[in-house]
């Protein structure tokens, strides 16, 4: 067995036995060294174990609301110790390690993995559904590769799933000659674009509009459309759908920003353009930026 995946084995089985005991974090570091040597006496690797425990634990209630979000007919507490250590293992290494050491495909078929080897008989295939949910709202490479008629996996013709129209925009405010973008953060860790959904009769320049009133709190003055995506979400109530976002250019006064509660969001903050490229943002909506970028220069 690979250190690496003995590893993961050995968080796991300290996760579920200081979850089991009353989460007792005095007991925690004991815990970890008796599995330590009694299932991986040869492992050469302990900085990695310590770390990933550690990170695990500190970051379990963020991770907590996002398997919430993404599994809602399933609260925390309904989800037996094994599969939800496995769940949070794997949400770790999916939003919050290095993608050159963990890759996302690497961090979801490793927590795999270990339901299949610790969890019942149906652990891997929730997990797998758990993960895979969040993998695709995370925006992750491949999920706009839906431009030409395709099956997935189920033999499921994508083209014909229900669509959400969604409208978004790169919002922007010109102060003291310098541009500033105005991002929202969302609980994957990552700095977007405001979007939202665009309501039954509305055009996608007004739902845009009023999307961004309600969600950031500033009047925007549309402009032309700078790019849009697609992909594959699951909705808990209809299934899988389609959600097509159109982005625009949104000129607004640079004033103090007001998002509201919930959304996946946990912030919003103005950030000058310069300093934009050293953010963490999807990489689908790099091009977009870079596209207002150019038309708000010219």
């Amino acid at each position: 067995m690979a250190n690496r995946h003995l590893a993961r084995s050995i968080v796991l089985q300290t996760l579920f036995e200081w979850d089991f005991g009353g989460r007792n974090n005095s007991e925690l570091r004991n815990i970890l060294h008796k599995n330590v040597e009694e299932f991986g006496p040869g492992l050469t690797d302990f900085s990695f174990i310590e770390s990933l425990l550690e990170s695990v634990v500190n970051k379990m209630d963020a991770m907590d609301s996002i398997i919430t979000k993404a599994a809602p007919e399933w609260p925390i507490d309904r989800i037996s110790i094994i599969d939800r250590n496995v769940l949070r293992i794997g949400l770790y290494e999916l939003i919050f390690m290095d993608k050159s050491e963990v890759p996302a495909k690497v961090a979801i078929n490793e927590a795999i993995e270990l339901a299949k080897t610790f969890g019942g008989e149906s652990s891997g295939k929730f997990i797998n559904g758990v993960l895979g949910t969040i993998y695709k709202e995370m925006g992750e490479p491949g999920k706009d590769e839906i431009s030409r008629p395709k099956k997935n996996s189920a033999g499921v013709d994508v083209t014909k799933l229900p669509v959400d129209r969604l409208g978004g925009a790169v919002v922007y405010a010109i102060d003291e000659g310098k541009i500033f973008l105005a991002m929202v953060h969302d609980v994957f860790g990552y700095w977007t674009l405001s979007k939202g959904h665009i309501e039954e009769g509305e055009s996608e320049e007004e739902g845009t509009m009023r999307e961004i009133k309600e969600e950031i709190g500033l009047d925007i003055e549309i402009g032309k459309k700078v790019g849009e995506n697609e992909y594959v979400a699951n909705d808990p109530e209809r299934g899988k759908i389609r959600k097509k976002v159109s982005y625009f250019l949104g000129k607004t006064d640079k004033k103090e920003l007001e998002l509201k509660d919930g959304g996946g969001l946990d912030e919003a903050k103005w950030f000058e353009a310069s300093e934009v490229a050293d953010l963490k943002i999807y990489n689908d909506i790099v091009p977009i930026i870079t596209e207002a970028i150019k038309e708000i220069i010219l």
